[in-house]
């Protein structure tokens, strides 16, 4: 086989090796690029959990001040109805003028009713997408944290200098390495 033949084995040995290196590189770097992603995308589930609870505030006190306003509308309307049932010399604490006082309370309460479940039913639901976005971070955070960019590296590194000393014990085996001059 001869120096040439050394030589060449040599060479290829030495590119199987800088490969494995690069390969190595790659792999740490690409697992460290797999990690920060992970952790980015945690970060704006975060982000969006908040958002989803402040929503959720939004719908309770939009709520808030529906019945607000419901209730100085029926103040205002049971006010026009004692004033007027009063000009009009009706006794409000018996008959159908209690009817009418009553029924009006009764219809503000339901209006309140409605107004405050469907104000919690909104908070609700966005209280349940954060917490949706907040599982998501979590996994997104565990998912970095079980990323090894060390690991990735090696693992690469250790598969190609099997690969190199195979190849080693390939030519060697073969008397590729073999420089006397007799062969």
């Amino acid at each position: 086989m001869g120096i040439a033949a050394g030589t060449i084995g040599q060479t290829l040995l030495a590119g199987q090796a800088a490969g494995a290196a690069a390969s190595a590189i790659g792999s740490f770097y690409g697992a460290r690029s797999q990690q920060i992603s992970a952790r980015g995308a945690a970060a704006i589930a975060d982000i969006n959990a908040g958002q989803s609870e402040l929503a959720a505030q939004q719908e309770l006190a939009r709520g808030n001040a529906q019945v607000a306003a419901v209730t100085m509308r029926a103040g205002q309307v049971k006010g026009a109805q004692r004033a007027a049932l009063a000009a009009n010399g009706v006794d409000l604490g018996v008959g159908s003028a209690a009817e009418t006082l009553t029924s009006t309370d009764i219809q503000k309460e339901e209006d309140i009713n409605t107004i405050t479940a469907n104000a919690v039913r909104a908070a609700w639901g966005q209280r349940m997408q954060a917490t949706n976005f907040t599982n998501e971070a979590l996994t997104k955070r565990a998912s970095a944290d079980s990323i090894s960019p060390g690991m990735a590296g090696f693992t690469s590194l250790l598969g190609g200098a099997t690969q190199v000393a195979s190849s080693w014990y390939t030519l060697n085996k073969a008397g590729v390495f073999n420089t006397s001059k007799g062969a």
